[in-house]
């Protein structure tokens, strides 16, 4: 399967072992979400990806067809850092040519191109513009511009999100859908739980430098948090508690009260145990989300071998 394969890398500085060996595949026309909290190794791994720097252990594999390479397809890959790197006093249509340039991209059709994507970011008026006079959100959306300008084949994102609006996440996620629905391997590290959740095919969550999770999404949340039953109902009653199959009770406001079942719990059977003369005014039923998994991670550093640790009951006090 095409795609960027990483297999087994290790990185250790002195005596401190960063990332203990990861191993995880990017598909092509797929976007992989790269997770964990910080100081985890996500860094060290996109830079292991990119050849900033070596691993002591194990590969990173670049596959398109009946070719693969180790070592960086500099032309097909594109990659937006962290760390901002754009240089100030340049101006921003030269700065996505000369980027551009670095990838064998013809002159024409760079410009073609970049006025595109300027266009498309409403930044065309600042063409002529020197980098410095742009805003954080400005800057941003030029750097992802020249990430993606040469119409990468793979392409890694580090915190792509950061600086920019509400507006300007959506147009980002709109473009990143793209890059993998025209084929790209993309592989995204971000912080935005709701953002990740939302976009990302597969999920990779790292702790102190080891695998932890991974999978879809929803078989995620189905091995690793068990069902909540969100209740509104008449009055503050006193709802029952059933501790051979909740886990916790928790109020979370007026009359509103959340139920978090024992794993393997089916919710519909638990539903059928509440009281008949119950007035409830509305009902859910749902599986944690992906923010409360990555805090539950990076607060236990439970492992994907582990079950997640048992939780008091709440208290209605």
């Amino acid at each position: 399967m095409d795609g960027l394969y990483v297999e087994g890398i290790t990185k250790t500085y002195g005596s401190v072992t960063v990332v203990n060996g990861v191993s995880f595949h990017a598909a092509q026309g797929k976007i992989l979400g790269l997770l964990g909290p910080n100081g985890a190794g996500k860094t060290t791994i996109l830079r292991m990806i990119m050849g900033i720097t070596a691993p002591d252990r194990g590969s990173v594999v670049f596959r398109q067809g009946s070719s693969q390479m180790e070592g960086i397809p500099f032309r097909d890959i594109g990659y937006l850092p962290e760390e901002r790197g754009l240089y100030r006093e340049a101006r921003v249509l030269n700065i996505l040519l000369f980027l551009a340039g670095l990838k064998d991209v013809p002159k024409q059709e760079a410009k073609e191109r970049a006025l595109m994507w300027l266009r498309k970011f409403g930044l065309e008026e600042y063409a002529q513009k020197k980098v410095e006079q742009l805003s954080k959100g400005m800057a941003q959306k030029v750097q992802f511009a020249a990430a993606v300008l040469h119409k990468p084949k793979f392409v890694v994102l580090d915190e792509p999100f950061s600086g920019l609006d509400p507006v300007s996440q959506e147009q980002f996620k709109a473009e990143i859908r793209a890059l993998a629905s025209s084929g790209a391997a993309v592989l995204l590290s971000s912080h935005q739980m709701n953002i990740v959740e939302e976009l990302c095919d597969e999920i990779f969550l790292i702790y102190k430098g080891r695998e932890v999770v991974k999978g879809d999404l929803q078989s995620i949340k189905a091995r690793y948090g068990s069902f909540r039953i969100d209740i509104s109902c008449a009055g503050d009653s006193n709802l029952p508690i059933d501790t051979e199959q909740v886990e916790a009770l928790e109020k979370l406001d007026q009359g509103r009260y959340r139920y978090i079942l024992r794993e393997g719990v089916p919710p519909l059977e638990f539903v059928r145990t509440l009281p008949a003369d119950l007035e409830i005014h509305a009902l859910s039923i749902s599986r944690p989300s992906l923010h409360d998994i990555f805090v539950r991670v990076a607060q236990g550093g439970a492992s994907h071998a582990e079950h997640l640790e048992d939780r008091p009951l709440g208290n209605l006090a």
